[in-house]
This record gives structure tokens, sequence and C-alpha cells, in this order.
């Protein structure tokens, strides 16, 4: 894992110790990502600067640093990630006679190009990269993007120079960097809590999208090419689709065995200590559990706790641990330092990120690389298996309302969107067993559903933060939803659902999370469940394999059982979260209303005050349950004070 910084300066006039410096200043910005080596290359004809900062996990020698060259002197690589099938292709290189220096993924990576060409060569890497390469022969510019989109890379225009970069604090060290931010984005930052890829927050720069690769040509003013796909998200569905797999439901859980603990076992080498995250819920335990039954040693695994009762899954981890017997640390933070980390958040992320979760994230990597320098993790398994609420009851609610009359619908949802979760909570006339911290939420949830005019329209009303964001975001108007499919191809509207969340949500969000959080503390992490053979089996699972009766992603808890007891698991999802809303009316009220204050927005001219005033002081009082809307303005203005005093 690492960090990469590039440029490409047009000018005739950049001589090689001006190109060494700038890049230099840019790979220092990228230091957490990578604190064990630093270094870069020029070439002073092109105007062209790689840099690398290197977080040494597989060859700690030398022989393992970037920027590397290939043996015949053609390509010059800086690559971020991990090639996790890379022992096989190095014995297959080995075969055709390559004579390897070292024994890092890195030189299999640029010997593969070598052999085979780029586009050959990425549809053979199993793993998580993002790499920039060189083509001294042909003079050309590679950026290419892992599958899953596990590791992020960015690129664009400061005037005629073009950037690149594994963070945007690296581009924006370079001196011709315009702080312009991108308006257009600010509508979909405010539906998804996000920057859905390929924006970003600041104008003429992007971020490669997952499974591609762009060319970049000097010789042509740095014209840069369209995405060139090299694997394909909705193609690996559709083939699932029309290739099931037709086996018994033993055979089926045999075959999960047997992918994901490959899966597994690849990604569990490494040259430095290793553990993982361990929630108690079904998909990390699932992970710890092969990672377990593969090692000979107790594996090191991490959770975070938190005092308040409803937000703390501490005591199932541990349950978990023991019983697995894990090498096992837990760290109870209290709310003093879970609020701490709100001021680092700026930037840790870079452009504005509002999934709360990231303070506990955050948390989890910080104690974790006390104690190792890789962690794997359950990340995706939601995605892949159907593990959220909305896959198990969308369509079925659906299926159950979109006969009645639009008016009718639209009648009914009025009621209940206007329930205040709080006053709900704390009602005497409601029974104890239907209190949760959820369900004031799932109610407006439900006025959601039966508002939607279609199941896309109440995927996206499920899913989006500001249901209307053209109405708070001044001078912009939000044309359509960034829905990025072909509905056709979807047997089901639960499939359509789950097809969204693996291929925006989970890169846009949650693995966004994971990697700036674990890379602020130089921590490593991994997610064989993204594996892309998992994945591609994922879908061949029938749906009824992986929803049966009211239970979510039946078929991983049938091979999780073979681990752990059922009694162990079965629970109600919790999720990974922090009493943002508590907060907010509490601890956090005063640095909330600063950031919010009716003149500050309207002097700083993003966002219309009167919406955002109206669910600041309906959560104040109780009425609502805002936070997650004023936690994506909240983080917009905490990250728009900290770029003030950059460009000061």
């Amino acid at each position: 894992m690492c960090g990469i910084a590039g440029f490409i300066d047009s000018s005739s006039q950049t001589g090689n110790e001006q190109l060494q410096s700038t890049v230099s200043r840019m790979t220092d910005m990228l230091y957490s990502r990578g604190p064990d080596h630093g270094d870069f290359w020029v070439d002073e004809q092109t105007g062209l600067a790689l840099g690398h900062r290197r977080l040494s996990i597989i060859d700690l020698s030398p022989e393992g640093n970037q920027p590397m060259h290939s043996k015949s002197g053609r390509y010059v690589l800086v690559f971020n990630g991990e090639i996790y099938n890379y022992l096989s292709l190095r014995s297959e290189l080995e075969l055709a006679g390559i004579v390897f220096k070292g024994s890092s993924d890195t030189e299999v990576m640029i010997e593969s190009i070598e052999m085979w060409g780029i586009n050959r060569a990425l549809t053979k890497f199993t793993g998580m990269f993002a790499f920039a390469l060189w083509d001294r022969k042909e003079r050309l510019l590679y950026l290419a993007r892992d599958r899953m989109g596990e590791k992020p890379l960015y690129y664009g225009w400061a005037g005629k120079t073009f950037l690149f970069g594994s963070e945007l604090k690296a581009l924006k060290s370079h001196p011709a960097f315009e702080w312009n931010v991108n308006r257009d984005a600010l509508p979909l930052y405010l539906r998804y809590n996000c920057i859905p890829a390929p924006f970003s927050i600041y104008e003429n720069i992007f971020k490669v999208m997952p499974a591609t690769y762009l060319v970049i040509n000097p010789a042509k003013s740095s014209h840069v090419s369209d995405p060139i796909k090299y694997w394909s998200a909705e193609k690996a569905a559709d083939n699932g689709f029309r290739y099931p797999i037709h086996c018994s439901e033993e055979e089926a859980v045999s075959k999960l065995d047997q992918v994901l603990r490959t899966a597994v076992k690849q990604q569990m080498v490494s040259d430095v200590p290793l553990g993982a995250f361990l929630s108690g819920g079904i998909d990390s335990s699932m992970i710890v559990a092969l990672m377990q039954s593969e090692s000979s040693r107790p594996i090191k695994t991490f959770t975070i706790g938190f005092h308040q009762t409803e937000y703390n899954e501490a005591g199932y981890a541990k349950e978990v641990a023991s019983h697995l017997e894990t090498d096992h640390t837990e760290l109870y933070v209290t709310e003093q330092q879970a609020m701490e980390v709100i001021p680092k958040l700026p930037s840790i992320y870079d452009e504005p990120f509002s999934d709360s979760s990231q303070i506990p994230t955050f948390l989890v990597s910080q104690l974790a690389r006390q104690h190792v320098t890789v962690s794997l993790s359950g990340d995706g398994g939601d995605e892949l298996f159907a593990g959220y609420n909305r896959h198990l009851w969308g369509e079925k609610i659906w299926n159950n309302i979109h006969h009645l009359p639009k008016s009718i619908r639209h009648m009914a949802a009025v009621p209940l969107n206007k329930i205040s979760p709080q006053k709900l909570e704390n009602s005497r006339f409601l029974p104890s067993k239907y209190k949760n911290r959820f369900l004031g939420e799932y109610l407006h949830k439900f006025g959601d559903i039966l508002k939607a005019d279609s199941v896309e329209e109440m995927y996206l009303s499920l899913t989006s933060h500001w249901k209307n964001p053209q109405l708070v975001v001044k001078d912009r108007i939000l044309l359509e939803p960034f829905l990025n499919h072909s509905s056709a191809i979807f047997p089901s509207a639960t499939e359509m659902m789950m097809y969204m969340d693996m291929s925006q949500y989970l890169p846009d969000d949650i693995l966004v999370k994971v990697d700036r959080a674990s890379m602020s503390v130089s921590l490593e992490t991994r997610a064989p469940f993204l594996d892309h053979n998992v994945v591609e089996f994922s879908w061949r699972i029938p749906l009824s394999m992986k929803l049966k009766g009211n239970q979510s992603k039946w078929l991983m808890r049938q091979l999780l059982y073979t681990h752990v007891p059922k009694e162990l698991i079965e629970r109600p999802k919790h999720g990974f979260g922090v009493p943002i809303g508590h907060w907010l009316r509490g601890p956090l009220k005063e640095w909330a209303e600063e950031l919010l204050a009716e003149k500050r927005l309207l002097t700083e001219g993003y966002f219309q005050p009167a919406p955002i005033r109206q669910k600041w002081e309906e959560h104040l009082t109780g009425k609502s349950n805002w936070h997650h809307q004023l936690w994506d303005i909240l983080m917009f203005q905490s990250w728009l004070e900290n770029e003030k005093r950059s460009w000061e």
C-alpha cells in the first residue's frame, strides 16, 4: 500500500531540478500512505514527473522500491495496492524466461505488462491497485484503477499542467493547482453524502473510474483518452443471471467456502504483521473465521467499543473472538475521544465526505495500527450477498403498494414523515419491544417509499440524504439522479438495488471511508469479498439462496455456522455508527451553530440558508431527526473552513 503522484508540464521551461522539487513536494503530502520510502523519476524532455511513497508490505528490501523500471527499460511504474496472485503470475513469467531481482509484487506487475501488454495484464491481475505507467517507447502515460475501486486515483488539469495522484492533497500542493469548487458536484454530494466518481469537489479534477484505464499523450497537449474498460461489473452481473449455479444448497455452501477461502489465503500473504477488523457481525466474523482456520497462530483482531449500549457491538465481537480463539484487542472510547476525530476529517478525506461512520472507522484503524500493518475487513459482504434492509424488504413493500393510487400513497406518507423519532423513542405508549434508535428512521423511509413512482425512484429515495438538493444548492439544478446501470438486465428490483450498491455506494462511500481512514495512520486494509472471483461467483448464486424467508445473506450464514455458533451471530443489524444526532443537540451544538449561521451561509454563497436553518431548528427541538442531512452540510462547511486556511 502506497501513495503515488505526478504530473506532465507541457511548458518547455521547466527544468529537471524544478520537476524533481515539485513532485517531491507532492509525494511529501502522501507521507502517511507510505512512510517507509520515497523517491521520484523525471523525464525532462517530456516534462513528466512520477513520485512514490512506500508502505513496505511485500519484499521489505530496496528491490521493492519505486519508481520501478522494467528489465528492458521500456516502462516506469508507480503503484499503490497489492497484487494478490503475484506468486502464480511470477511462476508463469519465470517459465517464459524472466529472471527477477527481488520478490515484490510490483516487479511482477511491471514485467507482466512488459510481457502481455497493459490490457491483458490488467485482466490477469487479482488485487487492489491504482498505478501510473510511463511507456518510454511510445511516450504514453497510463493511469489505471482496480476493478472494484478499492484504491483511489485522481487526475485533471491545472492550466496546461496535467496532474494525478492518490489523494487530492498531492494535487493541491502543485504550484499551478486552481482552487475552484465544482458547484455541479454539490447536489450529488448532498444526495449521496459523498462525491461519486468520476466527479471531484474541484473543477477540472476527476476520479479514474473503477475497472478502467486512461491513456495520456503528452505530444497532443496531454490529451486524455476516454476510459477504457478491462472488466465490467454490469457484465459480471449479467453473466451471473445467464449462467447461474445449478446445485444443491449444501454444494453452494461448499463452493462459497472454496472461492472465499482462496481469496482470504491470498490476502493473508504479508511480510509484516497482519490482523483483521472484527465487529461481531456476519461479514467480519466470516473473514476472521476463515483466516483463523488457515492460520497456525491466533489471528490478531480489533474492535472499537462505545459506552452507549445502542451503538456498542464490542461485546458481540468479543464473544466471536473468544470462540475462534483469536488474539483480540478492544478499546472502549469516550464521546470526547470520538469527537476529537472530527477536526481531523477535512484533512483525512480531502473533499466533503459525510458518512459519519468515518469516525469509528478511523478509531479502529488507529487501534489496529498499534499492533499490525495490514488488516483484513468484511467490506463488500452486504452488497454481494444481500445484506441491507432494502434488499430484504424493499421489493416486497413495493409490490404491495405500487398498485395503490398515487394520491393515496402520497397522502399516507405525510403523517409518517412528520413523526418525531425522538418523541417516538421516548413515548410511554409505545411497547418497549418496538423501541429502538432506528424506528423513526424506518418510518420515514417507509413514507419515502410510499411517495415513489418507480423502483428506481424508491431506491433513490432510500439512499438519498437530501431528497431535493437543487433546493439547497445555490444556482445549480440536479437534472437527473446519478443512476448508472441498464435496468433491463436485472431479473428483480432487489438485484438492481444490489448492483447499485455494489457499483456506486461501495466504491464511492464505503471504500473511500476505509481507504482514507486507514491510510491516514499508515495501515493497509484488504477486503477478500472484493476479489473479482468472489464478485463474479456471487452473481451466479440465485437470489433465493441469498434471501430466504425473512433472512438476509442466507448462504453466507450457512457457511459461517460451520465456524461460529448460530446464537453468536443471530441478532438485529447494528451498523457502525456514532450518536451524531445526540451530539448535535449537546456537545457539538455550539460548533454546528457557528458553521450553520445564516449570515455565514449567505456570505459563502454555496447553499440556501432557509432549508438548512429549518432542519437545524427542527433537529434541536426534537421535532425531527435530521442528523444525516445536517452532517452533510457540516462536513462541507468544515472542509471549506480548512480550505480557506490553505488559500490564505
